[in-house]
């Protein structure tokens, strides 16, 4: 009987430095933030007479006029622009030095000539998260041609099942932060609704006091309202861009490796079926 195929070792370094990364970014996009509102938005020259509480002379005094919900705004999207980055510059690496399709496109040329070592030697200059998983299958490839014990299926079998344990080690890897993301659209439209709410009901108080209601702080809630609405929707709208941008990139790297590693597993049954005749 066949000895069983050694268990592979998880590597957790990148798993565990992108948690870190998580929990140092995210306190530290929140303090930019609120320094931002109060010492780049806040400052005396965006505001008449250098008064933060007079009207606003330019954007950045009308975006300080949005109140305190605006930090928790900037402070969501900064935090997407910062795991946009992160997640591009994962992705990227993961990919490979090359492009995708072509590196499929070789390699499954070479599956086709029977040519493993140079399928493998190009797993080598791709590199990424695609190449590991496909030359974890073909050394699988060329155990199972030395394996004595096994038939033809039960090594098809192997070789499928070594794929899909590698692409379930590579793959989470990806995905990390992407939640971060995705919380962040709903998180961006709620505050900015409250910053909305909030504008609102200051807007309706000034109304609702007695005599003719103040028109200088009247619009002033009534802006504060606006501007809150179109932070919110605008770092939605960003983080729902982002979100979709990494989950198609990822889909392709799947797509690229379940092509690849179907190839595998077939040209192996194929040739050694037919040599099993």
């Amino acid at each position: 009987m066949a000895n069983a195929p050694k268990p592979t070792t998880v590597k957790k370094e990148s798993s565990s430095a992108s948690g870190m990364f998580s929990s140092l970014a995210i306190p530290i996009c929140i303090v930019i933030s609120i320094l931002v509102f109060i010492f780049v938005l806040g400052d005396g020259s965006h505001f008449k007479g250098g008064d933060p509480l007079a009207d606003a002379t330019d954007t950045f005094g009308l975006i300080h006029k949005g109140g305190y919900i605006v930090p928790i705004i900037l402070s969501c999207l900064l935090m997407t622009i910062t795991f946009s980055i992160e997640r591009f510059v994962v992705i990227g690496k993961a990919s490979g030095s090359g492009s995708i399709d072509s590196f499929v496109k070789k390699v499954q040329a070479f599956l086709n000539t029977g040519n493993i070592d140079a399928a493998s030697a190009e797993c080598d200059k791709q590199k990424g998260s695609v190449a590991n998983v496909i030359k974890s299958g073909l050394k699988k490839y060329r155990e199972m041609e030395e394996e004595p014990n096994l038939d033809v299926d039960q090594k098809t079998l192997a070789i499928q099942k070594d794929i899909e344990e590698a692409t379930s080690l590579e793959m989470p890897m990806l995905e990390q932060n992407l939640t971060i993301i995705a919380t962040l659209v709903s998180i961006g439209t709620l505050m900015g609704l409250l910053g909305t709410v909030l504008g609102m009901i200051g807007a309706f108080r000034t109304m609702g006091a007695a005599g003719a209601p103040n028109a200088s702080e009247l619009s002033a809630h009534i802006s504060e309202a606006l501007i809150n609405t179109f932070l919110g929707i605008s770092t939605s709208a960003i983080s729902i861009v982002m979100y979709n941008i990494f989950t198609s990139k990822i889909d392709k790297l799947t797509y690229a490796i379940d092509e690849t590693g179907f190839s595998i597993v077939q040209t192996f049954a194929a040739s050694h079926k037919n040599s099993a005749k």
